[in-house]
């Protein structure tokens, strides 16, 4: 099934269009998980317990584990592996490089964590989304505008009378 339909699929299934992030600072984990084992792994299997009744997709954000190495690499892992495979799972890593340097990270974020869909920088030009476009198992969200303070330095400029971001999208 296409990476659409699939998203469609759960969207109806669970009559949802939510959204979780899964963007678990470490320093903010309750201290209540305790010191033991992993508790970030805890804190994100707790609420994909309380909330995969309700959602179509989680968003697991890849600078909050990359930070802590293989640990973290562990972490998405065991995460990813504690979420219902019905439900999609988007890599937000915001990649964008050159074309061979975007297939590798593509193929990372599809084959080795097992991802359904990331998130793609396009700033680069196309051939640095391509790759992620590819299989159309795989989706690929596009950021276009953001709502950090410092998006109006470039996502706003004007071309041709249109802001940036509007010609991306």
């Amino acid at each position: 099934m296409n990476f659409t339909d699939r998203l469609r699929s759960v969207q109806r299934e669970r009559n949802s269009l939510v959204c979780i992030g899964l963007d678990t600072d470490r320093a903010k984990v309750p201290a209540s998980l305790g010191t033991d084992g992993d508790q970030v792994y805890e804190f994100n299997r707790r609420i994909i317990d309380a909330t995969h009744d309700l959602v179509c997709a989680y968003k697991i954000n890849l600078a909050f584990y990359e930070v802590t190495g293989e640990r973290g690499w562990r972490t998405v892992h065991q995460t990813l592996a504690a979420i219902p495979k019905e439900i999609v799972t988007i890599g937000d890593a915001k990649r964008g490089d050159i074309g061979n340097s975007s297939a590798m990270y593509a193929r990372a974020l599809a084959q080795d964590y097992g991802f359904t869909a990331s998130t793609v920088n396009p700033y680069m030009g196309f051939d640095s989304v391509e790759p992620f476009l590819a299989d159309p198992e795989q989706g690929a969200f596009i950021l276009a505008v953001t709502s950090n303070p410092g998006a109006r330095d470039f996502q706003y400029a004007k071309i041709a009378g249109r802001p940036l971001y509007d010609l991306i999208t």
